[in-house]
């Protein structure tokens, strides 16, 4: 394999794995308040996809993204506030089989909405320009979505560790009852963490599909299932170790297609979270919890 090539591969393989670290901080960044896996977030990625489809369809792409990130935000915020707020005090299992259920409507919805069959993606004029840098040659969006990635994600630490938001957050994670307790909306700061959660997946939506070109009802099903690999290897509840998890997953994807084991692709993800949870079951930045008596 010669350099370019090498160089090549890599370049794809970080392009997609910035794509499903912003999917797993949204992941994170619920289990880190609520302590819950909202296994429906595969699928508002996927409802993303399509509410693009019907944006570009009638405005040009710089009406379009906005509105489709306010409706994916609308749509997450409308999710927690209908399936999950009414559940906040019922046992975690209750929660998580209503996350499970909210996953599966939003799957048959769309398929009884839009059909089974697959809708080409429309085309981001920009984001599809082709670049050539050396013996590089890529789309925009390949180049963008690592950089977008940390740019978010640096944004995202200084909100939480500067902001008065950021602060209700790790406080609500810390201690949910004492943060109650000490005046803090606890359902706002959960709604708001919905909110950046379906924006980052709306986001994460444009930057994958846009190189996959095509949107199904099950689409969000098996990137969802990554990057919640990739959220529990880097340790879920942790953004950096989200960020981490979906590089080394979208690197490991790319090499063993290059290497001509794209029938392993996918394997390789669960392979990877086998290994992780049997060595450091907490993640490689997650923090060993003991329960309360």
């Amino acid at each position: 394999m010669s350099l370019s090539t090498f160089l090549q591969q890599c370049l794809t393989g970080i392009s997609l794995g910035g794509a499903y670290a912003l999917i797993a901080i949204g992941y994170t960044l619920v289990y880190g308040i609520l302590r819950l896996i909202n296994f429906a977030h595969g699928d508002i990625f996927m409802m993303a996809g399509y509410f693009m489809i019907f944006a570009m369809a009638t405005f040009p792409w710089y009406i379009a993204i906005p509105i489709v990130l306010l409706i994916t935000v609308f749509l997450g915020v409308s999710i927690e506030r209908v399936a999950y707020r009414p559940l906040r005090t019922a046992p975690r299992m209750s929660v998580m089989i209503s996350a499970i259920g909210v996953s599966y409507l939003l799957q048959n919805l769309a398929t009884y909405l839009f059909t089974a069959l697959p809708k080409g993606y429309p085309e981001i004029p920009f984001l599809k320009k082709i670049f050539k840098i050396g013996g590089l040659s890529a789309s925009f969006v390949t180049f963008l979505t690592p950089v977008l990635t940390l740019i978010i994600v640096y944004a995202l630490i200084v909100l939480i560790n500067k902001t008065k938001i950021g602060m209700a957050m790790r406080a609500v994670s810390k201690d949910y009852d004492t943060a109650s307790l000490m005046g803090i909306k606890i359902n706002r700061v959960i709604t708001f963490t919905f909110a950046i959660g379906s924006l980052l997946a709306a986001v994460g939506s444009i930057l994958y599909f846009t190189d996959r070109m095509t949107v199904f009802p099950f689409s969000g099903s098996l990137p969802g299932l990554k990057c919640f690999v990739a959220a529990v290897f880097g340790g879920i509840g942790s953004i950096p170790g989200a960020v981490i998890g979906g590089f080394i997953l979208g690197l490991g994807e790319t090499a063993l297609v290059a290497m001509g084991y794209s029938t392993f692709s996918d394997a390789f993800t669960f392979v990877l979270l086998i290994i992780i949870l049997l060595i450091k079951p907490t993640g490689l930045f997650g923090e060993k919890t003991t329960d309360k008596v």
